[in-house]
């Protein structure tokens, strides 16, 4: 399975934003973003030049694609899904991207990070609807219930990210009981209930020419 492998600090870098995709370093000193918060590269320092249209909407695309951690062509197929259902396509795009397995456990604060979660879940250490499922990218349902195993209760990882979770990640349409590590989809999210800093409707105008 293809895979980002490069530094993911570079990423925040690269779009001039924090995409917070290594967990708890991303709120401390440590994060090079907020030492190092120009472009990466020989000319990372010089002066920004002015982007065009395209440039604009090129750059919500890959922020997107990497806050998700998917690649170009998984990323096609999600917008291809997207224009192809009722409602507005931006929406649906990331409606659909939230509904990934690996960013439910995220959201949920079982993991501290979606690529920490991606590694758990290919790990088999958590059960949907009360089976194994090892697929980062599985769609997660509404009513669709998300458990820690058993055997994994117990992770550090785990542990230590619904501590420092706290409050920071709830969602009106996700329900977490952190007691017996499971938790659960109301509905689909709403635009405004998604704090994704993505311009969804550049990514659509982008894929349209």
């Amino acid at each position: 399975m293809a895979r980002y492998r490069e530094a993911s600090c570079r990423l925040c870098r690269r779009e001039g934003a924090k995409l917070f995709l290594k967990g708890q370093r991303c709120f401390s000193e440590n994060c090079a973003f907020a030492k190092r918060g120009y472009a990466p590269g020989e000319h990372g320092r010089g002066q920004e030049r002015r982007q065009s249209e395209y440039g604009l909407q090129l750059r919500e695309k890959q922020k997107a694609k990497r806050i998700y951690g998917v690649l170009e062509r998984q990323f096609k197929r999600y917008l291809q899904r997207a224009t192809r259902m009722k409602g507005i396509a931006g929406e649906n795009l990331l409606r659909l991207l939230e509904s990934r397995l690996d960013n439910i456990v995220y959201r949920m604060g079982f993991a501290p990070s979606r690529k920490s979660a991606r590694q758990l879940i290919r790990h088999r250490h958590f059960l949907v609807n009360e089976r194994v499922v090892n697929v980062p990218s599985y769609q997660v349902r509404p009513g669709d219930i998300i458990r820690v195993r058993k055997e994994s209760a117990e992770l550090e990882v785990i542990s230590d990210s619904l501590k420092r979770s706290g409050k920071s990640r709830e969602l009106p349409w996700l329900e977490v009981d952190k007691a017996t590590l499971k938790g659960f989809m109301v509905e689909l999210p709403k635009r405004d209930e998604i704090p994704t800093p993505v311009d969804e409707h550049l990514v659509i105008e982008l894929y349209s020419k």
